[in-house]
């Protein structure tokens, strides 16, 4: 925060301190005046520049839902990942500062939002569109952390989001394939450089950004296992990685022999390019990359996959869909749903039971026929050993 001092006459001072930029970017400077030595305006800088951080330097009662977010956007900064970020500015400034931003801070009220709300499910969104009720529970989250904060900040006496009730999403029906659409996706992918990925999404769950950021230091073949130990990011077109999101994302997946044998293979057809384009190649270490070595893009390999799936008449499925199909197999084959946890990466148990709840009723059923048939077998013996008695 950037701030200077100028004399305006004897024992007179003004201080300026950039205020940063609004929301919506226009910059803002800060004023005051100060009588007395300069030291006095040293010390008034010093306030003003602290009082920024808390959103203090404009009244309370002046401070508008604009010049708060602004300012919360620039504390929330650094908590959370730059995509997280991106995502929090663009909500902001898309869906809530046009329609509440000109608000009295002190002033907004329940109904505020309340109205918010239905005018973006009803066209307000972007270019007129209305926002699916999923987008708008999304700007309702980002708006009641930031007027939490204003309330810690002893901007608000209380939150007026707590008093509202945000629209229900609808639960999305996930696309699993079976055994038979995985080996013909497989299969469709031959030859192409979506062929591993596809084959490492379906058989170790892991997210589109964890293969992409996978590096072959992170691939034991010995152990038949890999660790994900940072992922791949776009945020505002400029790729970086990252450490996983997480502790339970930082993990370790075994691999089955088909897999590492995949890898295998994989390995020395990138050695080929490597050795092909000699100084010409950029060594990221990545297990997938482009034919140069330089990563991909994650959202261009979603286009190809579509691409992929509608040629092959797969219908609609996703390229994270793959991940939902390696957790619905790996639960329909009987394997223990904290062992799926813990593959996905997920933070608790509970998340992996309600997002693949449509995968236990099936699981219910013979779950009670096997205690069926071990009680009747053991009814049976009991029954036997009396009679032969």
């Amino acid at each position: 925060m950037k701030g200077y001092i100028r004399p305006r006459g004897k024992d007179r001072w003004q201080v300026v301190l950039d205020g940063g930029r609004s929301v919506e970017g226009k910059r803002k400077q800060l004023y005051k005046t100060i009588l007395g030595p300069k030291r006095a305006a040293h010390a008034a800088l010093a306030e003003m520049q602290r009082n920024l951080q808390t959103g203090r330097n404009v009244e309370p009662s002046r401070l508008t839902v604009n010049e708060f977010l602004a300012k919360w956007l620039e504390d929330v900064r650094a908590h959370v990942s730059p995509k997280t970020w991106e995502r929090y500015g663009l909500a902001v400034r898309r869906h809530s500062v046009p329609y509440v931003g000109h608000r009295l801070l002190r002033k907004l009220e329940p109904l505020d939002l309340t109205t918010l709300y239905a005018h973006l499910l009803s066209g307000g969104g972007a270019k007129g569109a209305s926002l699916s009720a999923r987008s708008v529970r999304h700007t309702h989250v980002i708006l009641r952390n930031a007027l939490r904060q204003a309330v810690k900040w002893r901007l608000l006496p209380c939150d007026p989001s707590d008093a509202v009730t945000p629209p229900r999403p609808k639960r999305v029906e996930m696309r699993a394939l079976d055994e038979a659409g995985m080996a013909t996706l497989l299969d469709r992918s031959k030859g192409t450089r979506l062929h591993m990925p596809i084959l490492l999404a379906m058989s170790t769950g892991l997210r589109r950004s964890e293969i992409f950021g996978l590096r072959w230091r992170d691939v034991d073949f010995e152990a038949a296992q890999l660790s994900v130990r940072q992922t791949l990011q776009e945020v505002r077109g400029t790729l970086s990685f990252r450490e996983p999101k997480s502790a339970k994302s930082r993990r370790t997946v075994a691999l089955s022999s088909f897999v590492v044998d995949a890898l295998k293979r994989h390995r020395a057809s990138q050695a080929a390019e490597r050795l092909f384009l000699g100084a010409g190649y950029r060594d990221l270490d990545l297990v997938l990359a482009k034919y140069d070595g330089s990563p991909w893009k994650p959202d261009s390999i979603s286009t190809l996959f579509r691409s992929l799936v509608q040629r092959g008449g797969l219908g609609h499925v996703r390229f994270h869909d793959l991940r939902h199909s390696h957790a619905t197999q790996l639960l329909r084959l009987g394997v223990p749903a904290k062992v799926v946890s813990e593959r996905l990466g997920h933070s608790t148990i509970g998340i992996t039971l309600d997002t693949y709840s449509h995968v236990l009723p099936g699981m219910q059923e013979d779950a009670a026929q096997k205690v069926d048939v071990a009680l009747r077998t053991a009814i049976a013996a009991a029954a036997e050993d009396n009679t032969t008695r």
